[in-house]
């Protein structure tokens, strides 16, 4: 069954659950979850709590871009309203007491939504879809990794000690034993979801030591990126409590394959009963091309989306121990080479798998661009290149290679800024241009070991 969008009565919610504590929580562009905690009445009954605008231009290391980035931006940092969706609320499983998690979208006191806020940039996308009588469903894929706690910094991370005593040395891809061996983690993590209401369907190990993959039922983008946040903020609290950590870095082992957020997507009528990606012979149809076609065109200029973070070039990067990463944006059926693979299957089911975005994005964001760039080539009707039956990686690497390039493509991409909205895309740049400049004033352990005494 598809996830669909459930509202609760929250007066009623609270009191079937014992709430008496709130954590009300808002997504910044990194996907860090901001936001307040509160005794349960005085959220109920005390008005809406607030945070300032500027949580949306803040760094991932804490800091803000210069002035010279944010001439844009109102310098008053402005007090925004939280609202609370009635469709997004969860218990905190792990917390001692009651405790409920609440996903807040962003009003700015005259009843304005604040455009800057990536939970608004995906609703902002899919009011287009519906207002064409389009219904979006996707269903996301997240990979991470289980690794040893590391507190210090500057050593690199190690897979965990799993139930036999041992690290794991080899690719066991699909094993079933290698999942087996953090059986406590992964029980206690699927009581807290079942508690949370999260639609998790599948668990598999990937290729890397300690690696596995989380897949989300299909439904509403919305709910489904409001999942995969809590998902994130659950399994890390889960692996804590086991003596690990989970990551969901895009490449957090030099030797190890890096991990992904793959996204299927298909397009329904609004009563969701046809799937507009099959015409009637049950073939791929116009639409489902041209939206191929806009992924192809745009989501080059769409990578800092997909690939946010200086280490989400990292598993891009064509090598052998990448794994199965794309290099470019070709497609083709049932092709894991491919940037967009179109799995084999019914009309009913005829979607495209963008394999593109790291796990270390903002789902929100991603799905907000990757929805952005179909929906500019079902109107400007872009047709798609003709699918790859053989390796995709033999066409070359044709994305941005790091994040500075890819902020230049962005930075001149006028129609994503269209859908998007302008002031977004100018205050994510303008974080990501500040994060790419704090990076490179770090000096690397590389560079001491090989330049110090030899330059």
């Amino acid at each position: 069954m598809a996830v669909e969008r459930r509202g609760v009565d929250m007066n009623a919610w609270f009191e079937e659950h014992g709430i008496t504590e709130v954590e009300c929580l808002v997504s910044d562009l990194t996907g860090i979850l901001k936001g307040k905690i509160m005794p349960a009445g005085k959220y109920l009954h005390g008005g809406r709590p607030r945070l300032p605008d500027s949580i949306f231009i803040q760094t991932v290391t804490g800091g803000y871009p210069d002035d010279d980035e944010l001439r844009f931006w109102n310098p008053a940092e402005l007090d925004m309203q939280l609202v609370a969706d009635q469709a997004a609320v969860y218990p905190v499983p792990w917390a001692e007491d009651s405790t409920a998690q609440i996903i807040h979208d962003c009003y700015y006191m005259n009843g304005e939504p604040v455009e800057v806020a990536p939970r608004y940039v995906l609703k902002r996308v899919l009011e287009l879809y519906a207002a064409r009588g389009w219904r979006v469903v996707v269903a996301p894929e997240v990979e991470f990794y289980l690794v040893k706690t590391n507190v210090d910094s500057d050593y690199p991370l190690e897979p965990p000690v799993g139930r036999s005593g041992r690290q794991e040395s080899g690719r066991q891809s699909y094993s079933i034993d290698a999942v087996n061996e953090f059986d406590p983690v992964f029980e206690e993590m699927y009581d807290f979801c079942e508690a949370e209401q999260l639609d998790i369907d599948t668990l598999i190990h990937e290729e890397g030591a300690g690696q596995m993959e989380v897949n989300f039922q299909h439904g509403d983008p919305l709910a489904l990126a409001d999942q995969v946040v809590i998902f994130k903020r659950t399994l890390r609290e889960t692996a804590l409590r086991h003596g690990m950590y989970a990551t969901f870095m895009a490449k957090p082992m030099a030797n190890e394959p890096g991990s992904a957020m793959h996204i299927h997507q298909s397009l329904w009528d609004s009563e969701g009963r046809r799937n507009l990606f099959a015409d009637e012979n049950g073939d791929p149809s116009k639409l489902f091309l041209n939206y191929v076609g806009g992924l192809q065109q745009y989501m080059p200029a769409a990578m800092p989306f997909f690939a946010p973070n200086i280490n989400s070039y990292r598993r891009l990067m064509p090598s052998d121990t990448s794994g199965s990463a794309p290099v470019n944006v070709e497609w083709g059926f049932d092709n894991r080479t491919a940037g967009l693979r179109v799995p084999v299957g019914s009309a009913q089911n005829m979607r495209v798998e963008n394999r593109l975005p790291g796990a270390d994005a903002n789902p929100y964001l991603v799905m907000a661009a990757s929805l952005a760039c179909g929906y500019l080539g079902m109107m400007t009707r872009i047709d798609a290149r003709p699918p790859l039956s053989g390796s995709a990686w033999a066409s070359g690497f044709t994305l941005p290679n790091d994040v500075g390039p890819a902020l230049s493509l962005l930075s001149e991409c006028e129609a994503l800024a269209d859908v998007l909205g302008e002031r977004f895309v100018k205050s994510y740049l303008a974080v990501k241009r500040a994060e790419h400049q704090a990076y490179f004033r770090v000096i690397s352990s590389w560079e001491r070991e090989h330049l110090l005494l030899r330059v």
